[in-house]
């Protein structure tokens, strides 16, 4: 697999860090975006309909990190 040249940092990647299923990530992911006073960068920076991905040592990344590193197996 080749690195990325733009620093992104997607959700395959991130749920192969974390091994997580991508399809139990998403879901993971849109819940903890509804909840913006305990996810705030998470909340902010996903777009609807868009790809999850985030900025190589992001705010929004250590976020998602957290809620998927909590969310129940």
């Amino acid at each position: 697999m080749t690195t990325p040249t733009n620093d992104k940092v997607t959700l395959i990647e991130l749920c192969k860090e974390l091994k997580v299923d991508p399809r139990d990530a998403r879901m993971v992911l849109r819940l903890a975006s509804k909840k913006a006073k305990e996810f705030p960068n998470l909340a902010k920076d996903h777009v609807a309909r868009q790809p999850w991905e985030w900025a190589a040592g992001s705010k929004g990344l250590e976020e998602a990190r957290k809620a998927l590193s909590t969310a129940p197996s």
